[in-house]
């Protein structure tokens, strides 16, 4: 046993974080990294006059739209952890890139916006995550704008997610009124001091929550709203529901924590708990042979996200890696399980956003990117030593079809070369007609912004100006290479092949799926890859 590999890999904390669109994930992304001294000034706030990117969001479209499209990995260290926040698209269009991200983490942060609550995005995301066995730390964002009762709240997440939520802290009123945050486990009330826009660290104090008193600092808070706070704080701690780790972990229980990134407010006090409180990397599972990888054994790693053109002026390919066991050692060769040949592992990079740091060393729970890797394709396992092969990361069913055509004739080549690598990432699924080929092909995915990503991408990394044209099909089933030809000409459906060489039926219409049935009987069609929850 490697007692130092182990230390290591004990200080790791590899996690994402999940929301609805607009309940402030990129905000607390940037605030995390704020606490952490990775950055000196939150880019997170954006105003009409000055419109500052996140620095999660490297790709030009996600600095206009104000959207998180593409998952990225950022790398911090606070208070002897070192942490690996896998920041993932909030768009449900993007709910595969997600998936395939959240593969990757330990643990989740799921952020509520006080307001709102539980909502769609955020419910699917937490069934993947209840899918996937991460333990789940909740963050009920923007507490200083008038929101929802926090004990309803609680109900909410306990009806709707089944989880036992147990609150470590607790917002003293909300909107105007906000006077701060009681951090239940040291008894304390803790007051903020406001920063412009929270673009910098602000001053705390912290007041043993039997001396604090309403007329403190002459608050804003009405003496009706203090009471009110108090009296929950009271009712939590006779309620004497303690936070189990072991419940946590086993996806019982969900730590809760109050605060406003956007300002700030009880940021510290979820780092600092999450640090606490989620799991160290665990031994992965394999296919091959069937058990779990231990965490001290030859180096491994799966490929769970392929990002091209991160940085426009290397027209690079970058291939994340999550290492899942044994040590990794820049320069080292390893063997790629699906072909069973060497693969060099030259060029590898800790990436931050655009920015990028040459590894030289890696364990279980970090993530690396290996540049210009064209070999590799997501779910790849690579590995030292004798052969083992992790788990699939499993695709999503299409719902969304589109015909794709190229503007521009003269550059047919680049356009070939942009569908190809666009498919290679996950960004969209490329399906191709047999008499039409790469002429006309389609684009499946989940949702229209997948789409629109895609056209952008093909203008500005490939110079190919495309048109996208809806189409009729609503989903697809595969069959058999021997049945296809039996299928050709079938009503309500069209026959395509993915990339895979899968031959796929496309089907206009529940009907026209009843009609292929009773038209062939003896033809097997198959679905496809996971069905998002709806």
């Amino acid at each position: 046993m490697d007692a130092t590999l182990l230390r290591d890999v004990a200080s790791r904390r590899t996690f994402a974080i999940i929301s609805h669109p607009d309940a402030g994930k990129t905000t607390l992304t940037e605030k995390f990294l704020l606490y952490a001294g990775a950055v000196q000034e939150a880019g997170a706030v954006k105003s009409r006059r000055q419109a500052r990117a996140a620095t999660s969001d490297w790709m030009d479209l996600e600095r206009r739209r104000g959207i998180s499209i593409s998952s990225t990995v950022l790398h911090f260290s606070y208070g002897g952890c070192n942490f690996n926040l896998l920041d993932t698209p909030g768009h449900a269009d993007f709910s595969e890139d997600t998936y395939r991200t959240l593969c990757a983490a330990d643990a989740a942060v799921m952020v509520l916006d006080m307001a709102k609550g539980l909502e769609p995005q955020t419910l699917k995301l937490f069934n993947v995550c209840a899918e996937r066995g991460l333990p789940v730390v909740t963050f009920v964002n923007k507490c200083d704008r008038p929101g929802l009762e926090p004990l309803g709240l609680l109900d909410e997440i306990s009806q709707h997610i089944g989880l036992q939520p147990i609150p470590l802290s607790w917002p003293v009123a909300d909107g105007p009124a906000f006077a701060g945050i009681v951090d239940r486990r040291a008894g304390e009330l803790i007051r903020f001091d406001r920063t412009a826009h929270g673009s910098l660290v602000g001053d705390e104090e912290c007041v043993p929550l039997e001396k604090a008193r309403w007329d403190d600092r002459g608050s804003s808070c009405p003496l009706d709203r203090w009471e009110t706070a108090m009296e929950e704080v009271e009712l939590l701690d006779a309620e004497d529901a303690a936070l189990d780790r072991d419940a946590f972990l086993a996806g019982k229980q969900t730590p809760v924590f109050f605060g406003s990134a956007l300002a700030n407010f009880g940021v510290r006090l979820l780092l600092e708990g999450f640090a606490q409180l989620a799991p160290s990397p665990r031994p992965q599972r394999t296919v091959e042979p069937a058990g779990v990888r231990p965490l001290d054994a030859p180096f491994s790693a799966q490929v769970f996200k392929v990002q091209a053109n991160m940085d426009p002026r290397h027209r690079d390919r970058v291939a994340f890696l999550r290492v899942n066991s044994g040590r990794f050692e820049r320069g080292m060769t390893a063997t790629l399980a699906r072909t069973g040949r060497p693969f060099a592992l030259k060029y590898a990079h800790q990436l931050f956003a655009r920015e990028r740091e040459t590894v030289d060393e890696a364990v279980p729970g970090d993530i690396v990117g290996v540049v210009n890797a064209t070999e590799l394709r997501v779910g790849d396992t690579l590995h030292s030593g004798t052969m083992v092969a992790f788990t699939p990361i499993p695709t999503f069913a299409p719902e969304r079809f589109a015909t794709v055509r190229n503007r521009d004739t003269a550059r047919y080549k680049q356009f070939r070369s942009g569908i190809a690598r666009l498919d290679e990432e996950g960004v969209v699924h490329l399906l191709r007609r047999p008499d039409l080929g790469d002429t006309e092909p389609l684009f499946a995915g989940v949702g229209q912004l997948q789409f629109e990503v895609a056209a952008y991408r093909l203008a500005s990394e490939f110079g190919c100006e495309v048109t996208l044209a809806p189409a009729q099909w609503r989903f697809a089933r595969q069959v058999s290479g021997s049945d296809a030809p039996l299928l050709r000409g079938q009503r309500g459906t069209l026959l395509c092949q993915d990339t895979a060489g899968r031959w796929l039926l496309l089907f206009a219409s529940d009907y026209a799926l009843r009609w292929a049935v009773e038209d062939h009987p003896g033809v097997t069609f198959t679905e496809l890859g996971i069905t998002r929850r709806r």
